[in-house]
């Protein structure tokens, strides 16, 4: 019975509230203003798929849905049931029998019949125009009813508004890729039969591509596409950056305060692949260069010109340098280069460029010299991070002046920086060079924040790869857009964060550097302070002036000082070419397999499955690398076939380093290095234990047997590396026992709370166990030695380490001005000290660059608290800029009779009126008695 008129029903709607059973002229009339819900019809037995267009719903345009009384009044009814012959199927033949298809999913005779796509499925409605003599046009009408047509001229179909927005919506959040989503709607309309419904695929995606579009220029405060204002105008930007004349007043002081600093980063990301294209001449482009990506002509023009120059990198051989050149051939771009800013992580806008090969110079200079030109009017000092800024800014000068398509102003300051992950992957020195805690004016900042938006864009990458160039772009700077539009409506509450852990911050790094400075007389104060001073002056120009930050006493020559001068020299009579890195390879060897023991004993009987699988794999590698270097000493030490087929041994039992013994004194023993045969030790060395001492070096078999076989020079090689290996082992053991004094002293002792005992022993026993491998290798080192025949002046000056050298008590490190060349230190913290030295040691040096580094610690997070207070004065008044602007468009177009775009610009005054509102609110919840905003700026 039909619930409002009481005749029989026939018709149920799952998408009315309780599914009302309704009559056939009840469903057309209820649902008049839901004409895109999906119905079922009672045949007797069961309630089947159904629509509404089957029941003669009509959907009328104009006049607020009634019936354009202009209309013809003899206009034939529509055709409820009829079907046209043909329908288009996704896969196979394109011309299906009618009598296959269900009926609901049949699209109907008549022209004026519409299939609309909405959220809930594909749909065929009869639409009925406005016939009035200044009706609009019949697009523009379909537009006003909130249904976008897919063409201009003629359309058959139109997509709902809400279908469009959510299918931007599942792209931005999932990736759905236009097919996935079409697919879904497919299943929406018939899960029984998807393959019959009608094929709109490629009408969605050329849609969505104008929807998108439409969308950035509403959001923007653009009525129309014809009047770009410059690069960029469509996307937004951060609101914390410091931005002149729009979060920053005229009086500002840009040029003197360091507050004003744009602190950007750079990145590549080869997720972002794009194929070559079938037609690449038959292209629109609707927003080039309006948003993220650069503008495509100027860029193509820029790359013809430029020719790249590989430059050859003084650090460690990093990707982004050796792989510039790679090509792949199916690709016509194999990623993609952007500049974000590095505190807040948005995209700059009109910076993002594709990379032809690999990530090559040419390409960031391009990105960054644009990211720099967009509202940087008056901001002098720009803090760069770059993963390989240590070779990319060396030459940027000379290659943006070299170009006639690049432009950077002269005053501009450009501080290199790399990020506190990638910085540990470069030499030593650049670390105080170039990380950001040595930077002054950086605050507390990573460098790396770029990397966390790639996770974002690839939510989209994938679905981008086989598109064309256009569609790519507007894809990517929508994506990109979102991103820094997340960005902006949660600033208050991430400065928030930030401002807490400052706050808390500032306090103890204060606290730790005053105990520093209490344990160092004032003339060391002045003296270090001006070695900070001066090295932060002069960094931007010479970045190697940071290596104040670093240990400035003379090391010994290291194993690999020692390699390289015994490889530069000529080849002794009698030793191979390439012996030294041979024994070289031996000794790192012998290092690994101690610092494995020691990692076994430490984690007892019974460790982990994960320390079993680790310990597992380290031992595999172990046994590679004995069998590679027991098979290369075939050469080194001349064994001939007589040797090879002798199958003598002694049984000798392993007396060296044992896994129960390593805390003890005694636990390396001379007997594995007593004169041994050649036979002795390689069939002793090729065993399958990765822990066997047994190496085929030429300590294994002594001194006596060298002579004897005439190994001597190849000994005497391995005699110099020895010491080498030795002040490696020694300089490590200073470092840990140092650092181990340092933080007894200003982190132990001092802490009052469990949590900071805790994490202070836990550096404790890392350094105790780095105490223990360096000691290990040290006493392996001289017994090596003495089976190598050194002599009393050697020997005296490696000494054997005792139990007690590792004792030494945190007042025993207790800095001052007296020298430390004493007995209370053990003989190996003078043995690199110059005769000539009185006022330095090992300690005072260490004590120095605690120091500096707890001073730069300490100033990072000052700045990053006075940095994170005036953000938020510049997030405010970012939303109030936005909010003036939206009510000058308002007031524009409330003058002009658009009362459209007037309630709209009206909304979005009130939207960033609100963020102004929520951020001071967030900041005055910190800081009741404080209100640095001033309204109107």
């Amino acid at each position: 019975i039909c619930k409002i008129c009481q005749k029989d029903g026939v018709y149920r709607c799952p998408d009315c509230m309780h599914q009302p059973l309704l009559c056939t002229n009840c469903c057309r009339t209820t649902h008049a203003s839901h004409p895109f819900h999906r119905i079922q019809q009672w045949t007797g037995n069961f309630f089947e798929d159904s629509a509404l267009h089957m029941t003669g719903l009509q959907l009328h345009l104009g006049h607020g849905g009634a019936p354009c009384p202009s209309a013809s009044a003899n206009e034939a009814p529509p055709l409820s049931g009829q079907s046209r012959p043909t329908t288009a199927g996704k896969d196979g033949d394109q011309t299906k029998d009618v009598d296959n298809i269900p009926l609901h999913l049949r699209p109907p005779v008549g022209s004026k019949h519409l299939t609309i796509v909405d959220v809930t499925g594909v749909h065929f409605v009869l639409v009925r125009p406005c016939q009035c003599p200044n009706a609009e046009s019949y697009p523009l009408q379909l537009f006003r009813a909130k249904l976008c047509p897919s063409t201009f001229d003629k359309p058959s179909t139109a997509f709902t508004f809400s279908v469009l927005d959510d299918f931007l919506r599942d792209n931005v959040e999932c990736g759905t890729s236009g097919m996935n989503y079409y697919s879904k709607l497919r299943r929406v309309t018939s899960n029984v039969f998807p393959h019959l419904v009608v094929d709109r695929y490629r009408e969605l995606l050329r849609v969505a591509q104008q929807w998108r579009l439409l969308k950035l220029l509403k959001w923007s405060g653009f009525q129309d596409n014809m009047n770009p204002s410059k690069d960029g105008d469509l996307v937004i930007f951060c609101a914390a950056c410091p931005q002149p004349g729009i979060n920053v007043g005229p009086t500002a002081n840009l040029d003197e305060s360091w507050k004003y600093t744009r602190a950007v980063v750079m990145d590549g990301n080869f997720k972002a692949e794009h194929m070559h294209e079938r037609r690449p001449d038959d292209q629109v482009w609707l927003m080039d260069g309006r948003g993220f990506m650069v503008r495509n002509p100027p860029y193509q023009a820029y790359l013809k010109a430029t020719p790249h120059i590989t430059e050859k990198s003084s650090c460690n051989n990093h990707k982004a340098i050796s792989q510039a050149s790679a090509s792949r051939g199916k690709l016509n771009s194999t990623g993609v280069g952007a500049t974000a800013c590095a505190r807040h992580g948005c995209f700059y806008p009109h910076s993002v460029v594709d990379f032809q090969k690999g990530e090559r110079q040419l390409n960031m200079d391009y990105s960054l010299t644009h990211a720099l030109s967009y509202n940087m009017t008056g901001i002098e000092n720009v803090l760069c991070f770059y993963d390989i800024n240590c070779a990319y800014m060396k030459n940027l000068r000379r290659r943006i002046k070299s170009s006639d398509l690049l432009h950077l102003p002269p005053s501009l300051r450009i501080t290199a920086g790399i990020g506190m992950w990638h910085v540990h992957g470069h030499k030593k020195e650049c670390y105080t060079r170039y990380s950001p805690l040595f930077i002054k004016g950086a605050g507390w900042v990573d460098g790396e924040i770029i990397e966390t938006l790639w996770s974002t864009l690839n939510i989209v990458s994938a679905s981008t790869r086989g598109m064309t160039s256009p569609h790519r772009q507007e894809l990517l700077d929508f994506q990109m857009n979102d991103s820094n539009f997340m960005k902006m409506i949660r600033m208050a509450d991430s400065l928030s964060r930030k401002l807490k852990t400052a706050r808390a911050s500032v306090v103890l790094a204060r606290d730790a550097f005053e105990r520093f400075n209490k344990a160092i007389t004032p003339e060391q104060q002045r003296n270090w302070g001006r070695q900070e001073e001066t090295a932060l002056l002069r960094r931007v120009h010479d970045p190697s002036v940071m290596d104040v930050f670093e240990i400035q006493l003379k090391k010994a020559p290291t194993v690999h000082a020692v390699e390289l001068r015994l490889l530069e020299k000529s080849p002794r009579q009698g030793v191979h070419h390439g012996a030294a890195s041979w024994i070289t390879r031996g000794l790192a060897i012998e290092e690994a397999e101690i610092i494995l023991n020691i990692y076994r004993k430490d984690n007892g009987p019974n460790p982990s499955e994960l320390k079993r699988l680790t310990i597992a794999r380290r031992a595999e590698k172990l046994s590679a690398d004995r069998s590679r270097f027991i098979a290369d000493g075939r050469i080194y030490l001349r064994v001939d076939d007589e040797f090879e087929r002798s199958d003598e041994s002694d049984g000798r039992t392993d007396l060296t380093l044992g896994q129960d013994t390593l805390d003890d004194e005694d636990a390396v023993s001379n007997d594995g290095y007593s004169d041994s045969s050649l036979v002795e030790v390689f069939g002793r060395a090729s065993s399958n234990d990765p822990t066997s001492p047994y190496l085929p070096l030429p300590s294994k078999f002594g001194s006596a047997y060298c002579k004897a076989k005439k190994l001597h020079r190849l000994a005497q090689v391995e005699l110099e590396l020895r010491m080498g290996q030795a002040n490696d082992a020694l300089h490590g053991l200073r470092l840990a026992l140092a650092d181990k004094a340092v933080i007894f002293r200003g982190v132990v002792r001092p802490a009052t709370n469990y949590s900071m005992r805790t994490w202070a022993w836990q550096m404790i026993q890392s350094i105790d166990t780095s105490v223990k491998q360096c000691a290990a290798i040290y006493r392996q080192c001289r017994l090596a030695m003495i089976s190598l025949g050194a002599d009393s002046d050697i020997l005296d000056r490696y000494q054997e380490l005792q139990k007690s050298h590792l004792l030494a008590t945190a007042a025993a490190f207790t800095q001052g001005a007296h020298d430390h060349r004493d007995s209370h230190l053990p003989w190996f913290w003078t043995m690199d000290i110059p005769k000539d030295t009185d006022s330095k040691s090992w300690l005072s040096e260490f004590y120095r660059i605690h120091w500096l580094r707890a001073k730069a610690a300490k100033d990072r997070w000052e700045e990053e608290n006075e940095l994170v207070t005036s953000e938020f004065v510049w997030v405010v008044n970012f939303f109030q800029y936005r909010a003036k602007r939206w009510n000058e468009i308002y007031m524009a177009k409330k003058l002009a009779g658009n009362r459209g775009a007037a309630c709209y610009a009206a909304r979005q005054q009130a939207v960033y009126d609100r963020l102004a509102e929520q951020a001071e609110l967030i900041w005055q919840g910190m800081n009741p008695d404080d209100n640095p905003f001033h309204h109107g700026m």
